[in-house]
């Protein structure tokens, strides 16, 4: 069961829609801060008075208005509130789109669930914390195929080195002289990642990869 919500979030309309969201599904208690050193100050002081929060929502990006501050974005937070109180959920409400970026919050910061800023992300907020109040993962079935496919080919440190370059404007023979590589080498590999997903031209893979957070 969910009582009590600590929402960090610097957008005021972001901030209101979500607390209204958590007056929907009866929430008892639902903090809200623009700054992330107040999220983890506020979840310091209920941990000490052992009434600690059960979920933390927290955006990824704050803007910066000129108040110093010692945690900068969410991933810090995320990261510090794990400190404090290991068994805080986590849900990461974000415009966040490059599947490479949303799969590494759960694969390197342990998120509980992820909802992105969108059309429709007040149900989804609903759906989520259905999920969290049973002690499960939430994890979108959306951004899950999305990220099923942009990790369906496994990139190679060589395949990324070649197309970084490539985004930079360099040719062919200019990628295989700095990579020490010969040119057939880097022509086979491109063709090989072309092949894969079905593109013709280099600038398609390069757009492709920079969507999707790989470079």
């Amino acid at each position: 069961m969910i009582d009590k919500v600590i929402i960090a979030e610097d957008q005021e309309s972001s901030n209101l829609s979500i607390q209204k969201t958590m007056e929907e599904l009866h929430i008892r208690q639902s903090d809200y801060v623009f700054y992330c050193d107040d999220a983890l100050n506020r979840i310091k002081m209920a941990k000490k008075a052992e009434l600690p929060y059960d979920v933390l929502i927290t955006d990824l990006y704050f803007e910066d208005d000129g108040r110093s501050q010692k945690i900068a974005d969410g991933f810090q937070l995320i990261r510090a509130a794990r400190e404090v109180q290991p068994d805080i959920m986590i849900l990461v409400f974000s415009a966040e789109i490059k599947p490479a970026k949303i799969k590494s919050l759960y694969d390197d910061y342990e998120i509980d669930g992820f909802v992105r800023k969108a059309r429709h992300d007040v149900k989804e907020l609903k759906s989520a914390f259905d999920v969290l109040a049973k002690g499960q993962q939430y994890y979108p079935r959306a951004l899950a195929q999305i990220v099923k496919q942009s990790n369906a080919y496994e990139f190679t440190d060589f395949d990324i080195d070649i197309i970084r370059l490539l985004s930079q404007g360099n040719q062919q023979k200019e990628i295989a002289d700095h990579l020490n590589r010969s040119l057939s080498t880097v022509e086979k590999s491109l063709k090989k990642i072309r092949d894969e997903f079905g593109f013709l031209k280099n600038e398609q893979l390069v757009l492709f990869c920079k969507e999707k957070g790989i470079l």
